[in-house]
């Protein structure tokens, strides 16, 4: 078994010094990337998206120039170009489903489509499936007004667009496992191309490994109160699993267990590769301890209830004069969600944090299984143990991450040539996760132990 010697601030029984885990080198090839996102693009697919006049679900679907149809056809067209662009790698469909109505938000049968575009990769033992995402439809006050202006700027033409962008950046590139790039439509009316989505996931048998859905990230500027905030992501993440087992939930309250769920674990790993990619002028990416906002929830919900890892990123201070409003001005404040209270500068960190996350996953190896602490001996010591990911790159090693109970980040990282660690700490003091690692530093997302004996 390893023995790890303690690093310099790491003090056996006592607190960790350093607030921060140190982290790998950033990808020269990921940052070129992450660089060339465009906002010139970004503005621009906002911009055309808006001039469909509405995006409601229920909207026409014939014409070519207004309603939910034409600009589906859009996206699906400039993802073929993409492709075309990248060597016709990436593929592209329209994923079309009926809806029947359900004396909710549909009240007549309605033809939808999901916008996907795939990148399919290059290793058939690679199973993972990592999907990005933002919502297509846009709504007024109304949820049931189809014919009204609806331009949707921010909500949600703005996740669309950075989809569409990082698809852009990435459809000519090579992953050893499957980058998924999607418009969803419905959300508006009850998630149903989320919906759909997830389902067709389960009964494909994806192994989705990450989920990042991306709704209202356009704006950096608040209202009740007025904040303006350039430098700050929320990425909001489940905390208990929603498909958790009684045996899931007795181990849970076992560990206490609460923060280190796989969507916890996948909102921290955004927030580095955010830390490592996008930190001009100190940005920074906050990890919010919630599924979602307060009594809200977005296309990453039906995939947590499918068992899967996915979050949600949101801009840190809403404006809702500019959120399901009717376009019209009162008392002197315009209301509606208009292309020029965008951020487009903003909204390209959005799309920078997705992409450094997409590909910093797709390029490290698989997370380690069956990682386990062991407890058969009565001892102080901390002793790990795991298996090697089955399928895709072989790592090149490991890495222990260590926090104490109460930091919410890691603290201290261990590199490990093997599937075994001895910690001279106490289990019983620090909270511990696994990753995976190549020789480039790609880093998996790290696996929280399990009691092993």
């Amino acid at each position: 078994m390893k023995i790890l010697r303690l690093l310099p601030g790491l003090l056996p029984f006592a607190a960790l010094a350093q607030p921060s885990a140190p982290q790998a080198t950033p990808d020269p090839t990921i940052q070129r990337w992450v660089s060339e996102v465009s906002t010139k693009n970004l503005e621009a697919d906002v911009r055309k998206m808006v001039s469909y006049g509405t995006r409601h679900t229920l909207s026409d679907t014939k014409s070519k120039t207004r309603g939910i149809g034409a600009a589906r056809q859009y996206v699906f067209d400039e993802f073929k170009k993409y492709s075309k662009a990248g060597g016709g790698r990436m593929l592209v469909e329209m994923d079309t489903f009926l809806m029947k109505p359900d004396g909710k938000r549909v009240d007549k049968l309605t033809p939808m489509a999901n916008v996907l575009a795939t990148i399919p990769g290059t290793d058939p033992s690679d199973k993972r499936v990592l999907i990005m995402s933002g919502h297509l439809d846009s709504r007024v006050t109304d949820v049931m007004n189809r014919t009204a202006d609806a331009p949707g700027a921010n909500d949600d033409a703005s996740g669309v667009a950075a989809v569409m962008e990082v698809a852009r950046v990435l459809a000519g590139q090579k992953f050893p496992c499957t980058i998924k790039l999607v418009a969803v439509q419905g959300e508006e009316q009850g998630l149903l191309g989320s919906g759909h989505l997830a389902l067709r996931a389960k009964r494909e048998g994806w192994n989705v490994v990450a989920m990042l859905n991306n709704d209202i990230v356009g704006n950096s500027h608040g209202y009740d109160p007025e904040i303006t905030d350039t430098l700050h992501l929320r990425v909001f993440s489940e905390g208990v699993p929603a498909t958790e087992t009684p045996e899931q939930a007795r181990i849970r309250r076992q560990l206490s267990s609460e923060n280190d769920a796989p969507s916890r674990q996948l909102a921290r790993y955004a927030q580095t590769a955010a830390r490592q990619y996008v930190n001009e002028g100190g940005y920074s990416v906050l990890v919010e301890y919630r599924p979602d906002r307060f009594l809200r929830g977005g296309d990453h919900t039906p995939f947590n209830q499918q068992g899967y890892a996915a979050v949600r990123f949101t801009e840190t201070n809403e404006n809702f004069n500019h959120q399901h409003q009717d376009l019209r001005t009162e008392n002197g404040l315009v209301y509606g969600d208009k292309p020029e209270f965008v951020d487009y500068r903003y909204l390209r960190h959005t799309a920078q944090v997705n992409l450094a996350t997409l590909a910093s996953l797709a390029l490290a190896p698989a997370a380690p299984l069956k990682v386990e602490v062991l407890t058969a001996k009565l001892t102080n010591r901390t002793e790990l143990r795991w298996q090697a990911p089955q399928g895709g790159p072989t790592p090149s090693g490991y890495v222990v991450l260590v926090r104490e109970t109460s930091a919410p980040q890691w603290q201290q990282r261990f590199p490990v040539s093997g599937t075994t660690a001895d910690l001279g700490i106490s289990k019983d003091n620090y909270i511990f996760g696994v990753a995976s690692i190549d020789a480039q530093g790609h880093e998996s997302a790290p696996v929280l132990p399990v009691v092993g004996r």
